[in-house]
């Protein structure tokens, strides 16, 4: 199995890449900005939950595309609450907030709309035009 690129904003866990972005993240404290940032800074980014198994699907059909997304799990995540929040009201219609997928710093949607994206042909054309993938 593939490793996932983790970012630096402080996790529960000990996980974690210093970078100059990440030292700039943690100063965020708004949820939104937070998200913003991180989804505008990576190519494709996963908010996860360690125990939702529509998540895990979501990183394994990225994986097995050859993406390295981005994966952020909010249960393991200081601010994990107040994303889930931010989440939430882009997912809109009361749907799971997570698996959210961003693809180019754009909002894709969760585990429904990566789904038919791959199922209709769409997806690896969005990856590619993000820079996900280099085929």
């Amino acid at each position: 199995m593939q490793v996932a690129k983790k970012t630096g904003i402080s996790m529960a866990s000990n996980i974690r890449i210093d970078s100059e972005a990440s030292v700039a993240m943690m100063k965020l404290d708004n949820p939104y900005v937070i998200v913003r940032q991180i989804a505008s800074t990576n190519a494709v980014v996963l908010f996860s939950m360690s125990n939702c198994c529509m998540c895990t699907v979501a990183e394994r059909l990225l994986f097995s595309l050859g993406v390295g997304p981005t994966i952020i799990e909010l249960d393991h995540h200081v601010a994990g609450p107040d994303i889930q929040a931010v989440l939430f009201q882009l997912a809109a219609d009361g749907r799971q907030p997570v698996p959210a997928v961003f693809v180019g710093g754009k909002f894709l949607g969760g585990i429904e709309t990566l789904m038919a994206c791959h199922i209709n042909g769409g997806l690896v054309p969005l990856l590619k035009e993000a820079g996900a993938l280099w085929l």
